[in-house]
């Protein structure tokens, strides 16, 4: 079944040159490779699409997160910061904010949009 098999995150977006910018200029991704529907990055042991789509930036929900170790946390924040990205934040009972980082405890977690709005995340874990 389908428990069996690695997923993979897909990202719409409306340009892809000029995502292509935002996620190998400002992200620091290297493309893994090219293909039909777009271009496949690598991210960590996985890999996400990222495809030309007239849907792109309809989801309103977090699109794709990535999890950084809890120690590795605050300069992972500061270097998106340094390269221009601007950190969200929302109404949420659990959550504490502190210039845009929200915690939940042990928790720290950071949101983001690329140029399409998909809605990106920087967390420690879960």
């Amino acid at each position: 079944m389908l428990g069996d098999h690695d997923p993979i995150a897909t990202l719409a977006v409306k340009d892809l040159d000029k995502a292509r910018e935002f996620y190998e200029g400002v992200l620091g991704f290297t493309p893994r490779r090219e293909v039909a529907e777009g271009v496949l990055y690598a991210a960590g042991s996985r890999e996400f699409l990222v495809y030309p789509s007239s849907f792109a930036g309809t989801n309103r929900a977090t699109a794709l997160s990535f999890q950084v170790p809890g120690d590795q946390f605050d300069a992972e924040v500061q270097a998106l910061r340094d390269n221009g990205i601007d950190f969200q934040t929302f109404e949420a009972e659990e959550l504490d904010w502190v210039d845009g980082v929200a915690s939940f405890g042990e928790f720290r977690s950071a949101w983001f949009e690329d140029p399409d709005g998909n809605i990106l995340n920087v967390e420690t874990g879960v």
